[in-house]
């Protein structure tokens, strides 16, 4: 496991050094906006199963990813008018959309289900990593159930042995405290709040 510590001056070296590890297959610990996430290529089936195998997840609990933006959201996904409104008025930030997925995309975190979860996260290192590499998966770096830490050794420690399958690191320092981001799916033409978090569903319903 190699430890990379981030800063304001080193955003694209750490970038493409994360990029190297996701093309290989690998899996990184990162800061978001909201929490520190787990990411691996969002459509590699090892590099997926490698994440539920870290968290303790449920395969059947779905995983959203990390794009750029919404161009490279629809490459893989189908955005309506409701997705678009909500893009507009909360992305880049802490708000993850459920969408119907792109007919042709069957692999990774689309395995098996029909939409999928899309984050445009507002923080520098997420983004840059996107426009390095494309999508990659966002998911609490936690075991499943358990609390979310803040820092990466508390990460680490409550992984536990788990920790060893992560191959990088990037520790950006304990994160203030920051509610998860609100999860909302748009799939069927509705709004269906599926987790509050960041951003309120009043905020949501005003849109």
């Amino acid at each position: 496991m190699e430890i990379l510590h981030l800063n304001s001056t080193n955003i694209q070296e750490v970038a493409a050094k994360a990029a190297t590890v996701l093309e290989s297959g690998g899996v990184i610990l990162y800061p978001t906006d909201t929490l520190y996430g787990l990411g691996a290529d969002a459509f590699s089936d090892e590099a997926v199963a490698k994440l539920y195998a870290i968290k303790g997840r449920d395969e059947n609990k779905p995983i959203h990813c990390v794009v750029l933006d919404i161009e490279m959201a629809q490459t893989y996904t189908q955005l309506n008018d409701h997705a678009r409104k909500l893009a507009d008025r909360f992305l880049p930030g802490p708000l993850t959309l459920v969408l119907k997925k792109q007919s042709n995309i069957e692999s990774g975190i689309a395995r098996r289900i029909e939409t999928i979860g899309i984050r445009i996260p507002k923080n520098s290192f997420c983004l840059e990593l996107a426009k390095e590499f494309g999508p990659y998966t966002t998911t609490s770096a936690n075991i499943a159930g358990a609390e979310n830490q803040r820092s990466v050794d508390s990460i680490i420690a409550q992984l536990g042995e788990r920790a060893s399958m992560i191959d990088l690191v990037i520790d950006a320092g304990e994160l203030p405290p920051r509610q998860p981001s609100t999860v909302v799916d748009v799939s069927s033409g509705e709004i269906k709040i599926l987790r509050a978090g960041a951003i309120l569903p009043e905020e949501i319903k005003a849109v």
